[in-house]
């Protein structure tokens, strides 16, 4: 992996782990490694992908209004709202990489999963 890409990876890793923290509750890791980015030409362009999940995240709804938009805005971050019936949405961008919040309706879990723009392998 470049250094390009480990130091992309170690800030992508750094801001879900604390969005997760925004929600107060302990975060299970679901992904977290390369990822061959470009499907029309594999093996040429590599990104990070990272993400947790949270069973039992405390407000989901109020902390992402309320904490964590405001938060990442203020640090650049750019936020979309995606939402669905289903779930709220979340979607932040910022020098070319992005990560999703996903809080389900009924149950509240809550995911966050994001990857790094793409580097040359």
């Amino acid at each position: 992996m470049t250094g390009e890409l480990d130091r992309l990876a170690a800030e992508l890793t750094d801001v879900i782990d604390s969005v997760a923290s925004a929600f107060g509750a302990p975060a299970d890791r679901t992904v977290d490694g390369e990822l061959d980015c470009d499907p029309t030409r594999p093996g040429q362009l590599r990104c990070w992908q990272y993400g947790v999940r949270l069973e039992h995240a405390g407000e989901p709804e109020r902390r992402l209004a309320e904490v964590v938009r405001p938060t990442l805005e203020q640090r650049g971050w750019q936020a979309r709202d995606r939402s669905t019936a289903r779930e709220l949405i979340a979607r932040f961008s910022r020098d070319g990489a992005d990560f999703t919040v996903h809080v389900a309706r009924t149950s509240h879990a809550v995911a966050i999963i994001g990857s790094t723009r793409p580097v040359p392998a």
